[in-house]
């Protein structure tokens, strides 16, 4: 089971502080750091010092860390147009040496398109599909062709799908809950299936249709990683846990029921739930960034007993 690092950095984070959790995640043996893409703040908190664009971050990061792989679970797509952002990500991943991945969805939260100026259209999962065929089909044009697209949203012509990430291609995530849509369009164009927030019920029925979704796609269901994302909160003690959950303006039962909480021996237990479930890697959201410990901890106790 591989472990990562997921951040909410709309909740209050500084590049600085995201630079030292993303090496203290390559130091305690994590596999990778990834974070959010939002810029607004969520719920009570204040959001201090403000936002941090995703793809700065990365690209930041991408020159003071050495092996972890990078990336966003998951991007919107109603922030970027996809030629400019496939020229961002393949030259972050230029950047990394080719540690980079892209998580991509449709974009939800409206009212930090209201606060920023941004468009909030009606269409967001069909205009993510033609963003998923453009993205691709710019890094998987061969030097010296040319690559063009015609779309009810977006029109690209002669386009010399320059720069190429580091290694050809760069990994693509594909997550969430939809019944239909969601797994074909994983089928088509994912490495990886992501469903964030969710039961084992619903991770095991959800990979399922996904699964499904690929066979008729001609793929083999194998061929995608299955992945959860769920919210971390791990003590020594029960003192701890109410200590960490309280810091996060969390209840330790709420925690217990939806997300990864409790000593590590129950942690490591509620995993491995998962991973009978077919998930092979978790990204464990980490609220309270400036809780180094909680990131040892969770190496020391729960990731050493998964290896």
């Amino acid at each position: 089971m591989d472990l990562r690092i997921f951040t909410e950095p709309q909740q209050g984070a500084s590049y600085d502080t995201l630079l030292t959790v993303a090496k203290a995640t390559e130091d305690l043996g994590f596999d990778a750091f990834f974070r959010s893409d939002h810029y607004l703040a969520m719920g009570s908190a204040d959001g201090l010092p403000g936002p941090t664009d995703a793809w700065i971050t990365l690209a930041g990061l991408a020159r003071e860390t050495r092996r972890i792989r990078l990336g966003t679970l998951m991007t919107a797509g109603t922030f970027r147009l996809p030629g400019v952002l496939a020229i961002q990500v393949a030259q972050v991943d230029q950047m990394s040496g080719g540690r980079i991945e892209l998580g991509l969805g449709a974009g939800w939260f409206e009212q930090e398109h209201k606060a920023y100026g941004i468009p909030f259209p009606k269409e967001k999962f069909a205009r993510l599909e033609e963003q998923l065929a453009i993205v691709t089909g710019l890094w998987s044009t061969e030097p010296g062709k040319t690559f063009s697209f015609d779309g009810a949203y977006y029109e690209l012509s002669d386009s010399p799908a320059l720069p190429k990430p580091a290694r050809g291609k760069v990994p693509v995530l594909i997550g969430g809950h939809g019944a239909t849509r969601t797994p074909r369009l994983a089928a088509q164009y994912a490495d990886e299936f992501n469903i964030p927030f969710a039961s084992v019920e619903d991770t095991e029925r959800q990979f399922g249709r996904v699964r499904d979704a690929a066979k008729a796609a001609g793929r083999g269901a194998d061929d995608l990683v299955y992945s959860n994302a769920l919210v971390v909160c791990v003590g020594k003690d029960d003192m701890e846990v109410a200590r960490r959950a309280a810091a996060i303006g969390r209840d330790v039962d709420e925690l217990k029921a939806n997300g990864l909480a409790g000593s590590p021996d129950e942690v490591v237990d509620k995993i491995g739930r998962y991973g009978a479930a077919g998930a092979s890697r978790i990204y464990l959201q980490l609220l309270d960034l400036d809780d180094l410990d909680h990131l040892e901890l969770i190496s020391s106790q729960v990731q050493s007993q998964l290896s």
